[in-house]
């Protein structure tokens, strides 16, 4: 498979921390990065996900998949109070504006944090594949995180090329993945 070599090309003998959000978004992703031999850990902080049964319930199936295919998984905890104080004064903004930038550089920074600390050497996260998200806002986030140490990089590998989409959604419907109808904060929630 070309994806294969390319993923093995760009990685090397790399360690890699992939971010996670939800297995929705992150299932095809683990399952190509699997595929293609490469040895990665998930790593799951989504503070912004609201009420905490979401986020208990979008960890459990991300863990559950996590598992099947025995790849690590790394529960970083939920902190909504220090994401609340992040995005303060944010809370009109629209989706794609400054309150999601705030979003995702907090969870990448505690991300490339867990990468710097524990030798990964490549941080990676499944944000930009879906089409709600902007890509350049996200990885922007990204290399601004793992910029803040010497030995890490981001890896802003197109998740959505080559039918990576298409991938992430046959998987979620074949793995029966709970399928959120909302990004997850309070303020996506009533853009509904």
């Amino acid at each position: 498979m070309a994806q294969d070599t390319e993923l093995q090309i760009a990685l090397g003998n790399s360690k890699l921390l992939l971010h996670s959000c939800c297995a929705p978004c992150s299932g095809g992703i683990m399952e190509t990065l699997k595929d293609g031999g490469v040895a990665f850990t998930v790593y799951y902080y989504n503070p912004n996900i609201y009420p905490r049964s979401e986020y208990e319930h979008r960890k459990s199936e991300n863990k559950r998949f996590a598992d099947k295919l025995g790849i690590p998984f790394i529960d970083a905890d939920y902190d909504p109070e220090n994401w609340q104080a992040r995005v303060k004064g944010l809370e009109n903004e629209p989706e794609r504006g400054a309150r999601c930038t705030q979003c995702f550089a907090m969870r990448l920074e505690r991300a490339a944090l867990y990468a710097h600390e524990n030798n990964f050497d490549v941080l990676a996260t499944s944000l930009g594949i879906s089409r709600w998200k902007n890509m350049d806002q996200v990885n922007a986030c990204g290399f601004a995180a793992a910029a803040r140490y010497e030995n890490l990089r981001y890896w802003d590998y197109n998740w959505r090329k080559d039918g990576g989409s298409d991938r992430s959604l046959a998987v979620a419907k074949r793995e029966g993945f709970y399928r959120q109808n909302y990004c997850g904060c309070r303020y996506s929630m009533k853009i509904r």
